[in-house]
C-alpha cells in the first residue's frame, strides 16, 4: 500500500467537538480511499479554551480533561472523545500524527516581575532599550489540573522573551534568565535571529523545561499511543533540541516515531537542507518549495513551464525527508500565509502528489471534504469563504492505490503537458498519467511490452475511448484542456 497521510482539519474546521466525532465516522470511508495516516490538530488545552485552534498551548497535559480556560473539552471534544477516535483509527489500520507545539506557551495564570531588553522586531539581535524590569503572565500554575500527571511550574526562568509588558507599549522583550545569552541559535538570520515568534517563547536551553517536555512527550504517546508527530514552527526551533528531543520520545516509546517539522520557507529550499543536516536526518519536514511552485503554476496557467515545477523542491533533491501537500492550514484563505493553489489547477497538484514515486503525500481536509467559513479579510471586512472539494480527489486518491507502483519514465518535454508512466509491479498494474495546464493534448508514452495488445481506460472518466498499447508497448493518451488523466488497464 502506498501511505497517504490527511490534514484532519483546518483552521476554520467546526468546533463544539465535533472533529473526533466526525474523523471516527469517517473511518471506514478514509480507509476505502487508502488514507494510512491522520494528522490531528493540537489536541491540548489552550488559551482560547474552546474556540482555540490550539497553536496558543496553555496545558499540554489537558487533552480536554479539566475545567481550564472556560472550559472542560477543546475546541475539537473531550479526552476520551480523543483516545476512543484514535483508537477507532488504529484498529482499522490508520496511523495518527499528533500535533506538537514546543515553540511558545500562551494564557499564563499569574504575573511576574523581571528584567528584559526590549529588541527591535524586524532585528532582534538589535537590542532598543537598556535593561529594565518588566511584568508579565509568566507563571503557569494550572489551577484547574493541580499536579496531577506532573508538579512542573513554569516561570520567566523558562523563557527566552514575551511580547507583552504590564504598561509596555507593544513589542519583543528578551528575557534576561540563567540559561542562556540572548536568543537561542537558528539556521537561518532571518529578522536578525528568528527564535522569537509569539506569546511566551519557551527556553529549550533549559534543563528543567528540557525535562519536563521529554517527560510530556512519553506521557502524551502513553494516553494515545501516536505512530507520529507533526512538530510545529521548527523555524523558530533549535536543531539541537528536537534532536534530543525525538532521540528520547523513540527510546522512551521503543517505536520508531515518525516526525515531519514545519519549516516554512517557500522557495528556499537551502534552508530546509540546512535544518534536516542540522537535525541529522531525524525527521522529515514538509516542502514549502513545492507548495510555492504550485501556487505560482496556478496563478500563472498557461505561462507556466511545468516541466520546472519540481526545481528547487526538495521532493526533486532529498524525496525520502519530503512530505509533499497542494494547501494546508496556515495557506488557505484569509490567513497569515494564504497563498492558495487554484481551484483548477489542484487536480494536476494531486496527481503530481499522488501518483509519482517520490515524497509522501498529505491531502488537506477541504479537499476532500470541502469547506466553509467566514473570517475578516486585510481590510477589516467580513468575508465568506467557500472551498470546493477537489474535482476527481477520490479518484486519484484510489489511482494511487490501485496502480501507482513499480518504475517511473517521465515525458516532461512539452512545457505546457507532462507526462509519466507507471511501470506496476509484480503484484500491481501501472498507469499512465497526462496533465496540461492550457489545451487537449495527446502523449505518445511507452507503458512497457507487457502491455502489447491490452486496451487502457480514463479511471477519472473524461473519455469514453480505450487506448489500445502497440506491439512495442506504446500508446497515445490524450487529456483534456487544463486537466489530468489517468489512463489504467482493463
Amino acid at each position: 500500500m502506498n501511505p497517504t497521510m490527511l490534514q484532519g482539519f483546518h483552521w476554520y474546521s467546526e468546533g463544539n467537538g465535533e472533529l473526533y466525532k466526525q474523523m471516527k465516522k469517517e473511518s471506514d470511508h478514509l480507509v476505502e480511499l487508502g488514507i494510512s495516516a491522520v494528522w490531528f490538530p493540537p489536541a491540548y488545552k489552550s488559551a482560547g479554551g474552546g474556540y482555540s485552534v490550539g497553536y496558543d498551548p496553555y496545558d499540554l497535559f489537558d487533552l480536554g480533561e479539566f475545567d481550564q480556560k472556560g472550559t472542560v473539552h477543546t475546541k475539537y471534544g473531550s479526552k476520551d472523545q480523543y483516545i476512543d477516535c484514535c483508537k477507532t483509527l488504529q484498529d482499522k489500520g490508520i496511523s495518527v500524527i499528533a500535533d506538537i507545539v514546543l515553540n511558545h506557551k500562551a494564557g499564563g495564570d499569574e504575573k511576574e516581575k523581571f528584567h528584559a531588553i526590549k529588541v527591535d522586531p524586524e532585528n532582534r539581535q538589535q537590542n532598543i532599550s537598556e535593561p529594565f524590569e518588566i511584568e508579565s503572565y509568566t507563571k503557569f500554575t494550572f489551577p484547574g489540573r493541580g499536579e496531577k500527571y506532573s508538579d512542573f511550574k513554569w516561570n520567566f526562568q523558562c523563557f527566552s522573551g514575551v511580547d507583552f509588558a504590564e504598561g509596555q507599549d507593544e513589542g519583543i522583550f528578551q528575557i534576561i534568565n540563567d540559561h542562556g545569552d540572548g536568543w537561542e541559535e537558528m539556521v537561518s538570520d532571518e529578522k536578525g535571529n528568528y527564535d522569537y515568534l509569539m506569546y511566551n517563547d519557551i527556553d529549550q536551553r533549559n534543563p528543567f523545561v528540557r525535562e519536563e517536555l521529554n517527560n510530556w512527550g512519553k506521557w502524551y504517546h502513553d494516553q494515545i499511543h501516536f505512530d507520529g508527530v507533526r512538530l510545529d514552527a521548527v523555524k523558530h526551533q533549535s536543531p539541537e533540541f528536537y534532536k534530543e528531543w525525538l532521540y528520547t520520545l523513540r527510546a522512551n516509546t521503543k517505536k520508531n516515531i515518525f516526525a515531519v517539522g514545519e519549516y516554512w520557507a517557500p522557495g528556499e529550499l537551502p534552508l530546509l537542507e540546512k535544518y534536516i543536516e542540522a537535525t541529522e536526518g531525524s525527521m522529515s519536514l514538509f516542502d514549502s518549495s513545492l507548495h510555492h511552485n504550485f501556487h505560482e503554476a496556478s496563478l500563472k496557467g498557461a505561462e507556466y513551464d511545468l516541466r520546472q515545477i519540481f526545481d528547487n523542491t526538495l521532493t526533486k533533491n532529498n524525496p525520502l525527508l519530503s512530505v509533499i501537500l497542494v494547501d494546508n492550514h496556515d495557506t488557505q484563505p484569509l490567513q497569515d500565509l494564504e497563498a492558495p493553489v487554484e481551484q483548477w489547477f489542484k487536480p494536476l497538484a494531486y496527481a503530481l502528489i499522488l501518483l509519482r514515486k517520490d515524497g509522501y503525500p498529505c491531502v488537506f481536509y477541504p479537499d476532500l471534504f470541502g469547506a466553509t467559513y467566514t473570517d475578516k479579510d486585510k481590510e477589516g471586512n467580513d468575508q465568506e469563504i467557500f472551498l470546493d472539494k477537489v474535482e476527481k480527489i477520490e479518484e486519484l486518491l484510489k489511482a494511487r492505490q490501485l496502480f501507482a507502483y513499480g518504475e517511473q519514465r517521465d515525458y516532461f518535454e512539452d512545457a505546457n503537458c507532462l507526462g509519466w508512466i507507471r511501470e506496476g509491479d509484480g503484484n500491481n498494474k501501472g498507469c499512465a498519467v497526462v496533465l496540461s495546464n492550457k489545451d487537449a493534448y495527446e502523449k505518445s508514452m511507452e507503458i512497457g511490452k507487457q502491455y502489447a495488445g491490452q486496451k487502457f481506460f480514463d479511471f477519472l472518466g473524461w473519455f469514453p475511448d480505450k487506448v489500445t498499447i502497440d506491439e512495442n508497448g506504446w500508446g497515445i493518451f490524450p487529456v483534456p484542456a487544463g486537466n489530468v488523466s489517468v489512463w489504467v488497464p482493463e
